[in-house]
């Protein structure tokens, strides 16, 4: 009997939702309190309010481009990839899309997923020469049967859609890695300096959740090296029953601890998204050395509410929702979400 690739991750869901995670998360918590290390809560929204929030302070942008696709109609789905359009196309940041910092061997290669409040996601990794990432992902969750396309495979269905093939290395990127090359010291350190990838989320004004994540990875990483960016539970994660959560920092602690799918998960069983959060890097600080180590995740809840939290200091997130004046226009802050 064949299953339609929906009905799959549906089922698959249903699945994991019965596999308790366990409550070890409030002891955490309980002990984070007590030492101090809680960053404060963001208060959730009022009920029906559209909210948006993306990682860094590229996300004030990005949000503000969000909101002006839901005035015109769009769905949480459209706030998501205008606002990873916008970052993409800005050849002065150097961590996500055109200008991203390359490779070792000169090569800026780039990963994105989206990801909508059904569970049907789509993901894009180690692509070259696409300006824009993540709106090839949607394109793949909404117009094949996959889930993921990779290198060449999803460059050539970049171009059968008719996206022009975009250099992206810059001179400034160029440059940099030309100073680089002369001691090729690959150090994958990431703090508020120098920092990976936009991840946002957002809720519509139908109450509909969706998410993404696009990123030019590492800079100087090995030829070939995806991150947590494009893969779903790691980098991304979103679940219209209980909530949405993203990922920024090195990657490769993101993956081994699938750490956005926990979050959502641990919302699921009754954890504010600030305590999930919060958990989830205790989870990482538990399992490896964390000194040179960066990473933070966001969380986005059903009734708006919003949670953020890092190893480090450093890392914040930009925050938008609606003027009570006027619905049509958003009011936007950063909101600092370290614990450093």
């Amino acid at each position: 009997m064949s299953i339609d690739r929906r009905s799959f991750l549906r089922r698959a869901t249903a699945l994991a939702g019965g596999v308790g995670i366990g409550l070890g998360w409030q002891q955490a918590l309980a002990k984070a309190n007590r030492t101090g290390l809680r960053a404060q809560s963001v208060p959730s929204s009022t009920v029906g309010d559209p909210t948006m929030v993306s990682t860094w302070n590229h996300g004030m942008p990005a949000n503000m481009a969000g909101f002006d696709a839901l005035a015109n109609g769009g769905s949480a789905l459209d706030m998501i990839e205008a606002g990873a359009r916008i970052v993409e196309a800005d050849p002065t940041g150097q961590s996500v899309g055109l200008g991203g910092l390359p490779d070792r061997d000169g090569h800026v290669t780039l990963d994105a997923c989206i990801m909508d409040h059904t569970q049907n996601a789509g993901s894009v990794c180690f692509v070259q020469n696409v300006a824009h990432p993540l709106s090839l992902a949607r394109q793949v969750m909404e117009n094949t049967p996959h889930v993921m396309l990779a290198g060449a495979g999803a460059e050539q269905y970049a171009r059968e859609l008719k996206m022009p093939a975009t250099p992206l290395l810059t001179e400034a990127s160029r440059k940099a890695w030309e100073q680089w090359q002369i001691e090729s010291n690959y150090a994958p350190v990431i703090n508020i300096e120098n920092h990976d990838t936009i991840g946002l989320l957002a809720l519509d004004d139908q109450g509909r959740l969706a998410g993404g994540c696009t990123t030019s990875g590492v800079a100087y990483k090995m030829h070939g090296r995806v991150g947590d960016s494009p893969i779903i539970g790691a980098g991304l994660y979103v679940d219209g029953t209980a909530g949405g959560a993203t990922a920024t920092g090195l990657g490769e602690a993101v993956m081994k601890t699938v750490g956005s799918f926990l979050v959502v998960e641990l919302m699921r069983q009754g954890a504010l998204a600030q305590e999930a959060c919060e958990e989830a890097v205790h989870r990482i600080m538990k399992a490896m050395p964390v000194d040179d180590l960066q990473v933070g995740y966001l969380a986005l809840g059903l009734d708006g509410s919003v949670g953020g939290h890092a190893i480090h200091s450093g890392f914040n997130y930009a925050l938008h929702r609606p003027d009570a004046s006027n619905a049509q226009k958003a009011i936007g802050q950063l909101i600092d979400a370290s614990h450093g």
